[in-house]
């Protein structure tokens, strides 16, 4: 399995930026899709983003289109989300996942395997 490390969140003010960063670690890692849910306070865990294994393909939330932007770097074994223009409806844990063996990117919980632990972010007004 896949140890999945997140971090970068943090409090920042309506209309500011924050990058996050999740560490994938394990003998099992490989490039594998991946993506970012994140999951606000009483609500459901819903999609923000996600990539495919070689970072060529990915697809973002329409709730944060134009806004959030995902990337990896396999080399570091590191998946970023860069969120911009942030409002406060972004505030929520912020969490990675990886699938097990796919390196196609999907927005569907069911087909990630690990879970990192979150991460949060809080925008205020």
């Amino acid at each position: 399995q896949v140890h999945l490390v997140e971090s970068g969140g943090g409090l920042v003010q309506a209309g500011g930026s924050l990058s996050l960063s999740c560490v994938a670690s394990g003998r099992t890692f490989s490039r594998t899709g991946m993506a970012w849910f994140r999951q606000a306070p009483e609500k459901n865990r819903e999609f923000v983003a996600t990539i495919n294994g070689n970072g060529v393909s990915s697809l973002i939330a329409e709730s944060v289109k134009g806004r959030f932007a995902i990337s990896r770097d396999n080399g570091k074994s590191t998946v970023y989300l860069r969120m911009d223009a942030l409002k406060p409806e972004d505030t929520a844990i912020y969490y990675c996942a990886a699938r097990s063996t796919t390196a196609s990117s999907s927005r569907y919980r069911n087909d990630y395997d690990s879970w990192g632990q979150g991460t949060q972010v809080t925008v205020s007004d």
